[in-house]
């Protein structure tokens, strides 16, 4: 006699997956509820990294190789030092201000994410910047970093640029009020002096805490923000 089709097709059924919410991805999921918990508010804004590029050419001649996220962190840093606001950490009853420009840069692992911080980021000039992201990174990945490098984060940057992803809304990363998340460059036709021409565009999406700081304030930020890459004045 046969068995009834149903205990059958049971039995080929593999067992599902169970990945435990402890350890890094237990730390992962706790802060992303925190985040979530934010009103938030998302700004995004596309830029022209032409001169970025022609700036990378100009240090690689000289001997120093920078990436494009180098040059994202210090436009970043630059303009935090002119938005202070959006350079803070939220209390609880207060929004707090803070002293240092102390980036965070969120790297990709095999079970989870890390966000070292990159101190006095706004004090570091190119090849020093460079130096600093490239340990932080590899640091993490090799989970070679101290607790300290993990610590006093005011701002974060995540980067899906390796990605075909051309917009993302991230999660700010508390206590701190803005987040930024950058994508790919694509090359798009653009208006330029009546002319449409091809140009490389990176997306640029910032997502704030809007207890913190107001719609207005913020696209100014991002406004100023894009305008420095855009004009490579770094």
């Amino acid at each position: 006699m046969n068995a009834p089709a149903s205990t059958v097709q049971a039995a080929d059924v593999p067992a599902a997956q169970m990945i435990p919410l402890t350890g890094l991805r237990g730390a992962i999921a706790r802060n992303m509820g925190q985040g979530w918990q934010i009103p938030r508010v998302l700004h995004s804004v596309e830029v022209d990294v032409s001169r970025c590029e022609a700036l990378r050419r100009d240090l690689a001649a000289a001997g120093d190789k920078v990436s494009l996220t180098v040059l994202v962190l210090r436009a970043l840093a630059l303009t935090l030092r002119e938005h202070p606001r959006l350079n803070a950490l939220m209390r609880d009853k207060a929004v707090e201000l803070m002293p240092e420009i102390n980036i965070g840069v969120a790297v990709s692992l095999d079970d989870g994410l890390m966000v070292p911080v990159i101190r006095n980021t706004d004090r570091l000039a190119l090849p020093a910047l460079s130096d600093a992201l490239r340990q932080v990174a590899s640091g993490a990945r090799a989970g070679a970093l101290g607790a300290g490098y993990y610590q006093r984060g005011t701002f974060t940057v995540t980067n899906l640029g390796t990605t075909a992803i051309d917009s993302f809304s991230p999660i700010i990363n508390p206590p701190q009020v803005a987040i930024l998340g950058v994508t790919r460059v694509l090359d798009k036709p653009v208006a330029r002096n009546g002319e449409v021409v091809i140009a490389p565009m990176m997306g640029l999406h910032l997502v704030f805490d809007h207890r913190a700081v107001d719609g207005y304030p913020a696209a100014l930020f991002l406004g100023d923000l894009a305008r420095r890459i855009e004009s490579a004045d770094l």
